[in-house]
């Protein structure tokens, strides 16, 4: 389909084309094996200028949209999703800064996300997971800036990101209402990190704990002000689950291209595998689900972009649809490819294993079905 995308779109979606297939390409495999960080590859892409395209034209960035970004994502995760979230889990880290942080911090820490320093987000906690409101890490207010302590699980870059955002309680009477977010540089004393968790799939990105034992930060790391942490944090994965969407959109896309070359050449009964109706039935339905997949995920994002203030429920509806169209297109090409699909020596494999995640991080598609069910019934009362 036509999106009419900009000349510049079409520039950074070639130029990230090109940069999956001829230097992520080579080496996914070998990540996925070695559980591998690709610090050489963001490296790469840093100096492609790619990690300025969701930055402010004011602190050295493109001044891209969500459009923008989820355009290089899905070109990334269409050969590697791993070497993909590695890259949008930096933009998630930067939204607290961008949409809340004060001028000092953005001037401080935005350029040097710019020119490639890799950030992350801190919300989940070993009880806090869909219930983002039970977190327990904590940060104490005193003269020289504030204490934090506890512990985050399951974060993304963590450990490979040099600037973190991180939600803490600040008033622990107040619940939710009690969160403020912070900003915490990696080598700050009394900050660690845990092992690198082994996961089914985008084994290439880190997934750490990060651990605060009295870790002091400075009084002006806090974003915004005392008690909008929960808003900042809310706010911050409305914009990112776009990225989530368009992860999720080029696993599929790169599954049912492998789908499509495999069953071209592999032939059974005398013919190619692609002749048989069952298989271009499921060829046909990967395709279906992908474009409109792919048009609810353009769409979202440019809505984010046209500066509407509440996008909830639409964000949540693209993360959700395309993740399970992720799922559902990778399991099919599994199945068509037979044997080889099963087998490590064809991608096919790692691609399903890597779509499961899409249903699961930045807000379980459950959970999300919740929120877009209160969204719908906000809009019922207001009609009322």
């Amino acid at each position: 389909m036509e999106y009419f995308l900009t000349e510049e779109q079409k520039t950074l979606k070639s130029l990230a084309h090109r940069i999956a297939e001829e230097r992520i390409l080579p080496v996914r495999a070998e990540l996925d094996e070695k559980e591998q960080f690709p610090t050489d590859l963001l490296k790469e892409m840093a100096a492609s200028d790619l990690f300025r395209v969701f930055i402010p034209e004011k602190y050295e960035g493109l001044g891209g949209g969500s459009l923008d970004l989820c355009l290089i994502v899905e070109e990334l995760s269409r050969v590697c999703s791993a070497v993909a979230v590695s890259y949008a889990a930096t933009a998630l880290g930067a939204y607290a800064i961008i949409l809340y942080g004060t001028e000092e911090q953005k001037q401080k820490y935005l350029p040097a996300i710019a020119s490639g320093k890799i950030a992350a987000f801190g919300l989940t906690e070993p009880t806090a997971g869909s219930d983002a409101s039970g977190i327990k890490t904590t940060a104490q207010k005193t003269p020289e800036g504030y204490i934090l302590n506890g512990t985050k699980q399951f974060i993304t870059n963590g450990g490979d990101a040099e600037i973190y955002t991180i939600i803490a309680l600040t008033d622990k009477t107040r619940g939710a209402r009690g969160a403020s977010a912070f900003i915490v540089e990696k080598d700050t004393p009394g900050f660690t990190f845990g092992k690198k968790e082994k996961k089914i799939g985008i084994r290439a990105s880190s997934t750490r704990e990060l651990i605060f034992r009295n870790c002091l930060i400075p009084a002006e790391n806090l974003i915004s002000k005392e008690g909008m942490g929960f808003i900042v944090a809310m706010k911050v994965l409305d914009n990112s689950r776009p990225g989530i969407s368009a992860q999720a959109l080029g696993i599929a896309q790169g599954a049912m291209e492998t789908a499509v070359d495999y069953t071209r050449q592999r032939i059974q009964f005398g013919q190619p595998l692609i002749s048989l109706p069952v298989v271009q039935y499921k060829l046909a339905d990967m395709a279906l689900n992908i474009e409109a997949a792919r048009a609810l995920v353009y769409a979202v994002a440019r809505t984010i972009d046209s500066g509407v203030k509440s996008f909830t429920e639409e964000s949540a509806m693209a993360k959700v649809f395309a993740s399970d169209v992720a799922m559902r297109v990778t399991t099919d090409a599994v199945q068509i490819c037979g044997g080889a699909g099963y087998m490590r020596d064809y991608p096919l494999e790692k691609m399903m294993r890597d779509a499961k995640i899409t249903q699961i991080y930045e807000g379980s598609n459950e959970v999300l079905h919740n929120a877009i069910a209160i969204e719908l019934r906000k809009r019922k009362g207001k009609r009322e």
